[in-house]
Formats: structure tokens, C-alpha cells, sequence
């Protein structure tokens, strides 16, 4: 193995470990990925490492501007609060009962989600399943997961369904091994995606109810039975009664739902003394509280949660304040700051009182997180407050269905007409893709549907860096032999060891299990720029053609869209975790039937349409 395959190894086994362990944002791990690449181009040190021309080649794909161009589409659409307004015919259907009202709505989600980014879809119906939810009769979390599972369903559907499937197809144009490959059509995927589709919402309908998980998204376990604890922080204020006295004295042990975890003096952790410990001026308590806990103890004298004293801001009695629960959207001016930076509570006069990530309440100090897209946030303040949140869009307040704007909504049918004809443009190959969206961007921009503000706000930079980074491994693993010799090691040993008649079926079911298990922990575009090209290389190497090539490239599509297992490895996955009180296992315990559907139907249906069974072959 040469030095140069060697090193491209290493760079692949740390970007894969930083984007497991998330120590660091995935886009900063692909910068990082992207500069070393650049860096030992630049140097010259080996004829088979790319040059810095061909590594700045991913800066000309095509596949990055359409996503781009995609994000715009979408914040179009849901500017327009499109779906919104068939969110308000949904209610209609509940007196149904759950099981038609299931059918309606994952069909809704799955057709949308088909067109546009899933991520807005999943997010704008987060207040309108949890609200209908209670119409229903059911918890949410019964609805949520299918809701976002939907949503996968609907994007493994068509070319623009999901960013997965744009970068494949540029892949495909751009291929060496076949230069007369197309890039794939609009409605290509459909005749894998559709069955699979209807399988799988047939399968949530009858099994869901049974494999989910009875749990509450914690803006109805407010006004519930309290079953989720929150991790906050409080300092002893200068003037407190409390100073002087033992913690297990006061009055903050008879507080309903709350438990003294830690007590924090000048930087020093004092768990271990805590019970005979004299509580002092600036001393900071780490409390898990329940939500009414919360209120409680922000009404206890001497006792300051959030140390919000020094700000400023007049304190909100337990009789004028609400809680409600928010959620960071994707493109929110939130994500990246920490709350005191994003001057929240002078802005709307609102507290956070806790913070969810990923399932999980985070115990460092509060004002100093920084938020992300997905973070489920506790909020307290005013009705009037709480409203002027509601209206700045900058996260998604779960305590209602949202209210549509009739001076967007009109803007409506002028962008699905746009988005129509950039469907039909591309169907028909009058226009690449790229164009066409480039061209219905220009004409949403033109004609006010979406301003340019806007427009560069709805694209997530993060996914485009992470893409390039990640076209420039594929690069560099393609010019260096590390895809062909990874190709090699799978088409060998599936020549040596699998009899002919089996050889195509076990090469798909390969491809499709390790892309697939890639997915779990990583991205999906991160997934498919790695999968595709090693894809190519096996139909290369064993002969295939280019049509039979493109039966491997649909494979590793539908694998690196289809993640079902964990709360990680979709984005529509992660919203819905903290928002319907789930644990890591839920999604294992349905997603693991939905991975079979879709793994068995792929090879079964690549198989039939491009006659790879045993009885086709010679």
C-alpha cells in the first residue's frame, strides 16, 4: 500500500471519528479536511495526490449550487406557509380516529418532503402534530418519529427530494470510468423509493402504536404530571437569608421537584461536602428541577437562578409568566450563539430556564452554551413576550399551531409555479437541474417571493462546507487508489467466496449494509461522497455497464437517505428527539423493521428492475 493511500486513510478514519464524537462541528472537522488536502497539494510531495487545481474543482460541481439553490426554494415555500394551511385541514380528519389521521398525515409529509427540504416540513408541523395530538387522544411522541420518518420516505422519492440524492447525480455526470453516464432524472428514483414508501407508512399505521413509546413532549408535561427533570443553575444572591445556613436546612429542600445535585464555590465543584457545607455569597447550586420546580425556586428570596440579576431585567411573577417549549430551528441567528450573547431575555424580556440537546439536559453553565440547530429550550415569560418571539421566527414555540400571514400567502401559487416548472424542466431535460433551480431562484428573487436576505439566510453554509470537504476526500481517494483498492477488497471477495448466480445480489446487499451503517453515525451527504465513487469502482472493475453501474449508484442513494436506527443520523431524526421526550432505544427499537423494509426492498426491487437475479444470469 502506498504512503499516499496510507495517508488518505488516516484523514478518512478522523474525519469519521470527529463527526461520531462531535467534539467539533462537522463543518469545522471538513474545513479542517478541506485545508490539509489543499495543504499537501500545494506542497507537492506526490505525483498521485491531487493538485490544488483539481482539488478546487469541488468549488465548480454543480451538485453544491443546486442544494444551495434548493434551500432558497424551500424557504420559499415555507415563507408562504404552504403548509401551514394544509396543516389547517389536518384537524379536520381527527375525529377519524388515529389511524386515518395517520394515513393523511404521513402521506402529506411524505409528498411534500418529496419536493422540498424535509427539514422545514418536520419542523413547521412540530406545533401542529403536538397539537392535534391532543385532539386525538394520544401522546405525541406516537406521532412525532413517524412524522420525521415520513419525511425520509418522501426524499428517497425523487431527484430534489433530498441533498443525498443531488450530490449522487452529480457524481454520476461527472464519472471517469463512465463518461456516457447521465446524471440521474427527476422521478429515477421513484420506482425504488414510491414501494418502499408505501410499505413502510402501511407498516407505522398498523405497527407504530404498539413499537412507540408512550411519552410527552414536555409542553404538555407542563400542565401534566411532571415526568422530565431539568438541570439549572441558581447563585446565592449578597443579600440572601440563605447565607450562613446548611443547604440541607433551607427551604430549597421542601421545594416540589427539586434536587440539590451540587453546590459550585470559586470554580470548585463541593459535592462531596455538600450537606455540611454553609452556603455563601456567589456560591452557584446545580439544580434538576421539574418545570412547576423551576418557578418555585425562582420565587425563593436570596435565590437567583441564571444569575440574571445584573442584567437588568425585571423578574416574571409565577401568576404573569408561562412556560412554553422552543426549538432551535436550522436556520435560526440563534445557532452558534450562547444565550448571553444573543442578548435574548433584553430582546424579548423571555428566560431560558433549561436546555435540551440531543435528549439530554447540559449542566455546564447556561449563559455560556452555545445553541444549535435542534435544541429544545424551556422558556419563561409573558404572554405578550412569548408573541413577539412567536413573530421574529427565530425558533419554533410548540404551545400552538402556528398563524398564517395572509400578505405571504398570496405569494403562494406564483412559487409553485416556479417550483413546477423546474420540476418539469428537469424531467423533461430541457434544463440541468443546476439551471433550472438557478433560474427559479433568480425568478423567486425577482419577483419578491423570497427577499434576498432571506434567501442567503434559508441556506445551511454548514451541510455546503461539509460537502466540499468531503468532495475533496473523494478526490483525493479516487486519484490516490484508495476507492479502487477498497472496490477491489469487496469485488474480490465477493468473486472468490459467493457462487456467479449470487455474486450481483450479495454486491448490492453489501454496497446497501455498509452505507448504510455509515449513515447512522455520519451524514448523509458525508455517507454518499464516499459510497458512490467506491460504488462505481465495483460495477467498473467486475464489467458492469452503464446502465447496470447505475443500479449500484440508486443502491447507496436509498442506503445513505434511509436512516432509521438513531437520532443522529438524519436532521428531522434530532428534532424530533428532544421535542417528543424520547430515548436513544425508541428509535432502535422501530427503526431497526424499517431498515429491513427498506434494505430487502432496494435489492429486491434493484434486482427485479435490472434482472440480477440468479434465473438472469448465464
Amino acid at each position: 500500500m502506498d504512503l499516499e493511500i496510507i495517508a488518505v486513510f488516516v484523514l478518512l478514519v478522523l474525519s469519521l471519528t470527529s463527526f461520531a464524537l462531535e467534539k467539533v462541528s462537522v463543518d469545522v472537522t471538513a474545513i479542517a479536511l478541506l485545508g490539509i488536502i489543499l495543504g499537501v497539494a500545494g506542497l507537492r510531495v506526490s505525483a498521485s495526490w491531487p493538485s490544488v487545481s483539481e482539488v478546487m474543482m469541488v468549488f465548480a460541481s454543480e451538485a453544491p449550487l443546486t442544494i444551495a439553490c434548493m434551500f432558497v426554494i424551500s424557504a420559499a415555500l415555507n415563507r408562504c406557509k404552504i403548509i401551514e394551511k394544509v396543516s389547517e385541514y389536518l384537524s379536520k380528519y381527527c375525529v377519524y380516529g388515529i389511524t386515518k389521521f395517520m394515513l393523511i398525515l404521513l402521506s402529506l409529509v411524505a409528498i411534500f418532503s418529496a419536493f422540498m427540504n424535509n427539514t422545514p416540513v418536520v419542523v413547521v408541523l412540530l406545533p401542529v402534530v403536538m397539537t392535534l395530538s391532543k385532539s386525538l387522544g394520544v401522546s405525541s411522541s406516537k406521532l412525532l418519529i413517524p412524522v420525521s420518518y415520513a419525511s425520509i420516505f418522501g426524499g428517497c422519492c425523487t431527484l430534489i427530494g433530498t441533498s443525498t440524492n443531488i450530490l449522487a447525480s452529480g457524481i454520476m455526470s461527472s464519472s471517469e470510468m463512465y463518461p456516457e453516464m447521465e446524471a440521474m432524472s427527476m422521478f429515477e428514483l421513484s420506482k425504488i423509493g414510491v414501494p418502499l414508501m408505501i410499505v413502510s407508512i402501511c407498516f407505522l399505521i398498523i405497527f407504530g402504536r404498539k413499537l412507540l413509546p408512550d411519552r410527552e413532549g414536555l409542553s404538555n408535561i407542563i400542565s401534566d404530571i411532571k415526568r422530565k427533570d431539568f438541570l439549572t443553575e441558581a447563585v446565592i444572591l449578597a443579600d440572601s437569608p440563605l447565607i450562613g445556613k446548611k443547604a440541607k436546612n433551607t427551604e430549597i429542600r421542601n421545594l416540589s421537584g427539586v434536587r440539590l445535585l451540587d453546590i459550585v464555590r470559586e470554580g470548585k465543584s463541593m459535592v462531596n461536602k455538600m450537606n455540611e457545607l454553609h452556603l455563601a455569597k456567589g456560591d452557584k447550586l446545580i439544580l434538576s428541577c421539574k418545570p412547576q420546580g423551576i418557578i418555585e425556586a425562582r420565587e425563593l428570596e436570596g435565590l437567583d437562578l441564571f444569575n440574571d440579576s445584573d442584567l437588568g431585567i425585571k423578574k416574571l411573577s409565577t401568576q404573569e409568566s408561562i412556560m412554553v417549549e422552543a426549538v432551535i430551528g436550522p436556520s435560526s441567528s440563534l445557532i452558534s450563539k450562547s444565550v448571553s450573547d444573543a442578548h435574548f431575555r433584553s430582546r424579548f424580556n423571555l428566560t431560558i430556564l433549561a436546555i435540551h440537546r440531543k435528549g439530554k439536559n447540559l449542566n455546564m453553565r447556561m449563559d455560556k452554551v452555545r445553541l444549535q440547530s435542534s435544541d429544545t429550550l424551556l422558556i419563561q415569560g409573558a404572554e405578550p413576550s412569548l408573541n413577539r418571539l412567536r413573530s421574529s421566527e427565530e425558533v419554533i414555540l410548540l404551545d400552538q399551531t402556528p398563524e398564517i400571514a395572509e400578505d405571504v400567502r398570496s405569494k403562494a401559487p406564483l412559487v409553485l409555479m416556479i417550483l413546477g416548472l423546474i420540476i418539469i424542466c428537469a424531467t423533461k431535460a430541457i434544463l440541468p437541474i443546476s439551471v433550472a433551480s438557478l433560474i427559479g431562484v433568480s425568478a423567486l428573487l425577482i419577483t419578491g417571493c423570497i427577499k434576498p436576505a432571506e434567501a442567503y439566510k434559508s441556506i445551511e453554509w454548514n451541510i455546503l462546507m461539509l460537502i466540499f470537504g468531503m468532495l475533496a476526500l473523494g478526490i483525493t481517494m479516487q486519484k490516490t487508489g484508495a476507492s479502487s483498492l477498497i472496490a477491489s477488497l469487496l469485488g474480490n471477495m465477493t468473486m472468490e467466496t459467493i457462487p456467479k448466480e449470487w455474486q450481483m445480489l450479495v454486491l448490492l446487499a453489501g454496497l446497501y449494509c455498509i452505507t448504510s451503517w455509515m449513515t447512522e453515525i455520519l451524514s448523509n451527504n458525508a455517507t454518499i461522497v464516499i459510497m458512490a465513487p467506491i460504488a462505481l469502482q465495483i460495477a467498473h472493475q467486475i464489467g458492469l455497464s452503464a446502465n447496470d453501474a447505475r443500479a449500484f449508484i440508486l443502491t447507496t442513494c436509498i442506503a445513505a437517505s434511509a436512516s432509521f436506527i438513531t437520532p443522529i443520523g438524519y436532521q428531522t431524526n434530532t428534532f424530533v428527539y428532544s421535542v417528543g421526550g424520547y430515548k436513544f432505544g425508541d428509535f432502535m427499537k422501530i427503526g431497526i423493521f424499517l431498515n429491513i423494509i427498506y434494505c430487502l426492498g432496494t435489492i429486491a426491487l434493484v434486482s427485479t428492475y435490472w434482472e440480477f437475479w440468479p434465473k438472469a444470469i448465464n
